[in-house]
């Protein structure tokens, strides 16, 4: 893996960290992140990066309702299953939901709910890689990262869009 950049934004929810490789986002993550959620190593500070800025361009757009889908180049790092799963991620429709259980049936997995919630709460890409739209399978929000009150926002976001 090349050497990793980060920089700070601020979001309507809070400040996210976004890591960068010199070609790809790798992640985003929240201003609470639980140690570990998804091990990156060492990064240096790169607040002029071209992909960060990007990032941060298409964030602004998405709180403002001006973007309902993500154009940037990302890799991502984790099992294959996990991998597969955030693939699946990018396929929810904008102002969507699905469970999980829809993702694991969409695997060919009916068994593996349980992996797939795993996998989604080692998203690393939150918000542009939208685990945020997975819910339970009774309608109820579980799960996410950066807290059940950010979830229901971005959430209440989409619904509210008018595209």
């Amino acid at each position: 893996m090349d050497i990793l950049k980060f920089s700070v934004i601020e979001t309507p929810l809070c400040s996210c960290k976004v890591v960068v490789s010199d070609q790809h986002l790798i992640a985003l993550l929240w201003d609470q992140e639980k140690p570990n959620r998804v091990p990156l190593g060492d990064m240096i500070e790169d607040v002029n990066h071209p992909i960060i800025k990007e990032t941060e361009k298409q964030l602004v757009e998405y709180f403002r309702h001006q973007r309902t889908a993500f154009d940037l180049p990302m890799k991502f790092y984790g099992t294959p299953f996990q991998c597969g799963v955030w693939e699946l991620l990018n396929e929810i429709p904008y102002g969507t939901t699905c469970s999980y259980k829809d993702i694991a049936l969409k695997m060919n997995k009916p068994q593996a709910v349980r992996a797939v919630g795993a996998a989604i709460g080692r998203n690393p890409i939150s918000i542009i890689v939208p685990c945020h739209r997975v819910i339970a399978s009774n309608g109820h929000l579980t799960g996410f990262a950066g807290g059940l009150e950010r979830k229901k926002t971005l959430l209440d976001l989409e619904s509210s869009s008018r595209f």
